[in-house]
């Protein structure tokens, strides 16, 4: 069985509420690709606007007083998984984190 396929089959499992009911209302296979439903899913849930928003919380992000090196590595982390679209590569989410900790201890 193709990945695709697994992925499309199981992904409704792991939704639930209005993002259940809204996989299901593309009735008829209308979807055919694990990229099509993530396209779909992203402009659905994720909008230009909420990526925004997230971009410049990861953007802005720095490090609270008092705050230990691994809160601070959780709650950055936290924020790129919020906004899964937020398109920061590796390098550069890395290049973020050490140059908003380097800002704090100036």
């Amino acid at each position: 069985m193709p990945e695709d396929a697994i992925r499309l089959s199981l992904f409704s499992f792991s939704l639930s509420g209005e993002a259940k009911r809204w996989l299901h209302s593309f009735k008829g296979n209308n979807i055919k690709t694990w990229d099509e439903v993530v396209v779909k899913f992203l402009k659905k849930y994720f909008p230009e606007s909420k990526t925004a928003e997230g971009k410049v919380a990861i953007s802005s992000f720095h490090q609270f007083p008092d705050e230990s090196l691994s809160w601070a590595l959780e709650r950055f982390c936290g924020l790129l998984i919020k906004t899964p679209t937020h398109g920061f590569l590796e390098p550069i989410q890395l290049n973020i984190f050490i140059d908003r900790l380097k800002l704090q201890s100036k």
